[in-house]
């Protein structure tokens, strides 16, 4: 078992879109009112605002809709206005306040607007989907310079969003946004470098653009740069930095860091092993729906390391995984009901849970597919089925298939064998 890395997708930033006219740069001169509203409601990454911007999070969303109403009401044509205010609303959770100024804002050129109701329009949040639309209104703000629809854009390219999918473009916009210090751009550059998507594979600029973000303190860059540290990607390993930046991002609630960090604390990879430490860290990702922390936990649960043995726990758990679609929980999941673990015995469930792993070319869930047709258990024995399964399993190189289909070829006694997935 080995933890994973971030995905792309979790580093995406609040930004959307809408159509628009003209696209605008610099602020236009106004009064005290227009100034206290950009003060609370601007972005960093806006022409004329670099001092005093801010990320959506942080705004102080009642200041902020105080200041822009006012000022909305001094000028009411403003685009700019109309978009911070949206903004202010979108970061309130009030979308239905925030949609039709984004949508005006947008309609005016708005970069922000532009951004943020592109996103919404890409994810379906809060308003209906839809994607083409999304990706017109960012590619019109990263195309105006703004960064947060530089990386949206990017995005949309990296996952084929209203756009045809193409990792050049995907770079290409990553790199625009990263170039202007934009840190979860920066780290999303550093995965294309990772992958060799739209760049060539180079695990030195992966890790160059990773340490960017992190200083920055870029939760998915640290957990993006520890992964690289724990494999050695181009680098020496150094577990014990690797285990420091998963702790950075499992202290900030990321379940990527804490299923990371966890696992380091099961096994004592550059920290002292703690498995009870672990099983309280998996079960907060696992709180957050993460598929491969509840597999993780249920293993705990299945083998009593770092929490009380209990093997109902852990057939609720690997179902859940399963659901997610980790198939090595699947494969487990399978074993519990074939053995009677938490449960009954349940042959028709152990096929089913096994086979859904072994459709995906799960190589443990390939062998005992075979170990099951070999037995005859709740199915007719097949040996030449079974055979079949221990050869797929055999060809992506797992070793008990081999031998599993090697004492068949041989006119070995039945029986063979059968394990779970780690």
């Amino acid at each position: 078992m080995k933890p994973i890395r971030s995905s792309r997708r979790a580093v995406l930033v609040l930004a959307s879109a809408g159509s628009v006219l003209a696209l605008s740069a610099a602020p236009v001169l106004a009064g005290p009112a227009f100034d206290a509203c950009a003060a609370e409601a601007s972005s960093q990454y806006e022409v004329g605002f670099e001092s005093i911007g801010r990320e959506t999070w942080d705004i102080d969303t009642s200041a902020a809709i105080k200041a822009c109403s006012e000022a909305l009401k001094e000028e009411p044509d403003s685009a700019q206005v109309k978009g911070w205010l949206a903004r202010a609303y979108f970061a309130d959770g009030d979308t239905e306040k925030a949609v039709p100024l984004f949508e005006e804002a947008a309609e005016g050129g708005h970069v922000i607007a532009l951004a943020i109701y592109g996103d919404m329009l890409t994810t379906g949040d809060g308003v209906e989907t839809d994607m083409e639309r999304g990706a017109q209104l960012l590619l019109q703000g990263a195309e105006a310079g703004f960064a947060l629809a530089q990386n949206s854009m990017g995005l949309s390219y990296d996952f084929g969003e209203g756009v045809e999918q193409n990792y050049d473009e995907a770079a290409r916009w990553y790199r625009a946004a990263a170039e202007q210090g934009m840190a979860k751009a920066q780290s999303n550059l550093g995965l294309m470098y990772q992958e060799g998507l739209g760049v060539p594979r180079d695990y030195v600029a992966a890790a160059a653009w990773f340490e960017k973000a992190v200083a920055q303190g870029d939760v998915s860059a640290q957990v993006n740069l520890g992964k690289v540290l724990q494999d050695g990607l181009g680098q020496d390993v150094d577990m014990e930095r690797a285990v420091e930046l998963y702790r950075l991002a499992a202290d900030a609630g990321d379940m990527y860091g804490q299923n990371n960090l966890a696992f380091l604390l099961e096994n004592g990879e550059g920290v002292e092993q703690d498995v009870a430490e672990a099983a309280e860290l998996y079960q907060l990702a696992a709180d957050q729906g993460m598929a491969l922390a509840k597999h993780n936990l249920a293993l705990l649960y299945e083998d009593g390391r770092g929490v009380k043995q209990d093997y109902a726990k852990a057939l609720q758990l690997y179902e859940e995984a399963a659901e997610g679609g980790e198939m090595r929980a699947a494969v487990n999941l399978g074993l519990l009901y074939m053995d009677g673990l938490g449960t009954e015995v349940d042959y028709a469930e152990a096929l089913k849970w096994t086979q859904i792993a072994a459709d995906k070319a799960q190589p443990i869930g390939l062998n005992n597919m075979g170990h099951i047709y070999e037995n005859g258990l709740g199915v007719d024995v097949d040996l030449d089925l079974a055979k079949s399964y221990y050869q797929q399993s055999a060809d992506l190189g797992y070793q008990l298939a081999v031998d599993n289909l090697a004492r068949l070829n041989s006119g070995g006694s039945s029986g063979g064998g059968k394990t779970k997935s780690k």
